[in-house]
């Protein structure tokens, strides 16, 4: 779960990191305002989930509330790296001596955090790692021991900075592991951590990633969870009803039982030509009407032209399986193919609730991808 930059901010803030004097507004008129109370110059930045937005527009700088209202009122309602802009952080403009990046994040290949800190903060830094990577200094934390404080004074020396500067720096690192470690976090970001001329350090942008299988442990995220930007319609209503549901661009509705045979079904549909709609997974022991509910968001993508169900029946059971695809396909008045593979616990008695519905279904894996891929195909030439 990606937080927005001022979600992120007030989370620094409870934990004593400054950031600038700023208000998050969604109306124009509100824009103009807070130029007003915060008495000088502004910029204006649209609160999206992603990279990158400053170089599409997405940050501006207003002088005066008239300024801000304009912007406000171009920014509020625009699409921006396929977002739409809904609300808006105005935010003092710094007066900016030194620009530094610092982060925790997950390293996958060591399987543990990392510090990953420079002196060119304030740029992309994938860009940074790619054509500077000397410029990017990166510590793994031992997650046995945990913060070491060594390692933040090896990050330091190597960023050359004065003792003052680096005693605060080191300071900012440690409460960024915290934060990671009490908010588990996937990423906790400052780019730039700036310095003012006044001597002062301040986060000027903020990103924090919740690991989404944390939520659980997080009340207090638990409605922002259901209310992501970047969530598509589908995704958003998959959410509440809490499937693991990602939308994609194809036309080969995806439900499976499992991560990994719902990847493995994916991969398999691209082998036989087709290209997947999405990926559904309804868990372990799934009951009838989850299985029904899931078969419903998927078959009612308009882009689906065809729907491949492959249970792997342990826990969950093929007649339950057979019943929920059945009361699906009985409960909406569209109508495409659909090939099941299914095989484990009462596996016999799941097709025969599917023989007796019309329903086809296969022995294997392949030979229901190579049929559905096919349906799908036909009524493409068709339409």
């Amino acid at each position: 779960m990606k937080l927005a930059e001022f979600e992120s901010k007030n989370i620094f803030l409870k934990y004593s990191i400054s950031i600038p004097r700023g208000k998050v507004v969604n109306r124009p008129d509100d824009a103009a305002v807070a130029v007003g109370e915060i008495g000088k110059a502004v910029f204006v930045k649209a609160q999206i989930p992603v990279a990158g937005r400053g170089k599409e527009g997405g940050i501006l700088l207003a002088s005066s509330p008239q300024e801000a209202y304009i912007i406000s009122v171009n920014l509020l309602g625009k699409e921006i790296k396929g977002y739409r802009v809904k609300t808006l952080l105005i935010e003092e403009k710094l007066d900016i001596e030194r620009q530094y990046y610092a982060s925790v994040t997950v390293d996958r290949k060591a399987k543990s955090y990392a510090f990953l800190a420079s002196a060119a903060g304030g740029v992309d830094i994938e860009e940074t790692a790619a054509t500077h990577p000397e410029k990017i200094i990166k510590m793994i934390i031992d997650p046995v021991a945990g913060f070491n404080e060594a390692v933040v004074v090896d990050i330091v020396n190597n960023l050359k900075m004065n003792e003052t500067d680096a005693v605060v720096f080191a300071r900012h690192l440690a409460i960024l592991y915290k934060i990671a470690m009490d908010c588990d976090a996937e990423l906790v970001e400052i780019n730039p951590l700036v310095k003012t001329s006044s001597g002062q350090f301040i986060a000027a942008d903020a990103k924090i990633t919740i690991d989404d299988n944390a939520v659980f442990r997080h009340p207090e995220f638990t409605e922002r969870n259901l209310q992501r930007e970047e969530d598509t319609p589908r995704e958003a209503e998959a959410r509440k009803q809490k499937f693991s549901y990602v939308d994609l661009d194809g036309d080969i509705g995806i439900v499976g039982n499992g991560a990994g045979l719902v990847m493995a079904t994916v991969d398999m549909v691209n082998v036989f030509g087709g290209k997947p709609a999405n990926f559904l997974d309804i868990g372990g022991g799934a009951q009838v009407e989850v299985i029904k509910n899931g078969v419903l968001l998927v078959i009612s993508k308009p882009e689906v032209r065809g729907v491949l169900i492959n249970i792997l029946g342990g826990i969950t059971r093929c007649d339950m399986v057979a019943r929920g695809v059945v009361e699906g396909l009985a409960a909406t008045s569209l109508k495409k193919p659909v090939a099941v593979r299914m095989m484990g616990t009462n596996e016999e008695e799941g097709k025969a609730i599917l023989r007796e519905a019309g329903i086809e279904s296969f022995p294997d894996m392949e030979q229901a991808t190579e049929a559905i891929v096919k349906a799908a195909k036909c009524i493409e030439h068709t339409n």
